[in-house]
């Protein structure tokens, strides 16, 4: 890879940042509204059944505003990133493939995030009750169930190519 201007190394710099926030309350966001169901049929846990499950709402909401914040400047640093540091893909191949990556997650994940704009409006705005509020996030793990997984290892996936940087032609001179 050629030397990069600081233009491109600042967007560089926020891609990073923006993608490891986003990945960690991704993972953080899977754990948390994962656990308000039994795995095996997702009904509500037996402790949620009371008055607090507005409160717990209320509470875990700000992990979907963040996660729907990173991920769309993540991908806008990313480009910007792209754009700036004019990277040719055939001596880069690692960098094609965490484009593919990127590119191909992309249109599912912003229609999950669609769905979290929903809910996130929902929680703060329309004063829904807590139930449908349940329901959409049930309905959000039911569209694309195992999504979340593929998505989770493709981004760690991510992290080996940027290591290991296959797929580099060599400089020819």
């Amino acid at each position: 890879m050629e030397k990069l201007n600081n233009i491109s190394k600042f967007f560089l710099f926020l891609t990073f940042v923006f993608g490891v926030f986003w990945l960690g309350g991704y993972f953080i966001r899977q754990i948390v509204v994962y656990q308000f169901f039994l795995p095996e049929d997702l009904s509500l846990r037996s402790i949620y059944k009371n008055q607090n499950l507005e409160v717990v709402i209320n509470t875990i909401a700000p992990i979907f505003v963040t996660n729907l914040l990173f991920y769309i400047a993540f991908i806008v640093t990313y480009f910007l990133f792209l754009i700036s540091s004019r990277i040719k893909f055939k001596n880069e191949g690692w960098i094609l493939f965490i484009t593919l990556i990127v590119l191909i997650t992309a249109p599912f994940e912003i229609y999950l995030l669609v769905k979290d704009y929903r809910l996130i409006s929902d929680i703060y705005f329309n004063n829904v009750s807590a139930f449908l509020l349940l329901d959409q996030i049930k309905a959000r793990i039911e569209v694309l169930s195992s999504f979340s997984l593929i998505e989770i290892f493709s981004y760690v996936g991510i992290i080996f190519l940027i290591v290991f940087r296959p797929l580099r032609k060599a400089n020819e001179n």
